[in-house]
């Protein structure tokens, strides 16, 4: 059944698929759902960066769930709002993150640490970003980066300055692509600092 439900997924477009899962324990953790997706095919990139399933892998170190769950760049340990059973399997283009909180998909915004309920579990997930994924993911900006010329390789992330929870952001922006755990800990460092500022305050952000 599990299997059935994976190839529900279209990879005809997909420009990275994961390699024969070797990280025996992240596998044996994860829940049946998530387990058969990855024994069936172990993660994906899909829409041209728009969404990146991560898999049971120690290389690429990028596409790694384990490294990011409970490994050297576990999310619950830049992130206060997560709990350490979440499980981080995916990503939109800006570095959002997907997790499964009880059986059920929350997204946490990179920039605020917020997060928010989908209500939806992994399959309808799925398969609703593959019949709208304007709707569910970030494509609309991942589109203008491409219109500009820009290309999103496997491995890579959007850089967005000024932040989007920024006011100056709706005077433009400026975007470039990035190392994934570059643009993951920039985020994570950045919803810390602004985790305390009144809403309105200004912040200087040091791009190094």
């Amino acid at each position: 059944m599990g299997h059935e439900r994976s190839l529900m997924i279209d990879l005809s477009q997909a420009s990275f698929i994961g390699p024969k899962p070797n990280d025996r324990e992240a596998f044996t953790k994860l829940p049946a759902e998530l387990r058969d997706l990855l024994f069936s095919v172990n993660g994906f990139v899909l829409f041209g960066g728009g969404l990146h399933v991560r898999g049971v892998c120690d290389a690429p170190v990028w596409h790694s769930l384990g490294r990011v769950w409970h490994g050297a760049d576990a999310l619950g340990q830049l992130y206060a709002s997560l709990h350490p059973d979440d499980i981080p399997f995916a990503q939109d283009c800006l570095g959002d993150q997907l997790l499964l909180r009880d059986g059920l998909v929350i997204r946490l915004f990179g920039e605020t640490g917020e997060i928010n309920e989908t209500g939806i579990g992994l399959t309808e997930f799925l398969e609703s970003a593959q019949e709208d994924p304007d709707e569910f993911l970030s494509l609309p900006i991942l589109r203008r980066f491409e219109r500009e010329g820009g290309t999103l390789a496997p491995g890579e992330l959007l850089s967005v300055y000024p932040p989007l929870c920024t006011q100056e952001a709706s005077d433009g922006i400026s975007l470039r692509a990035i190392p994934t755990m570059e643009r993951i800990k920039f985020l994570a460092d950045f919803a810390h600092q602004i985790a305390a500022v009144p809403d309105g305050t200004k912040v200087r952000v040091i791009v190094r």
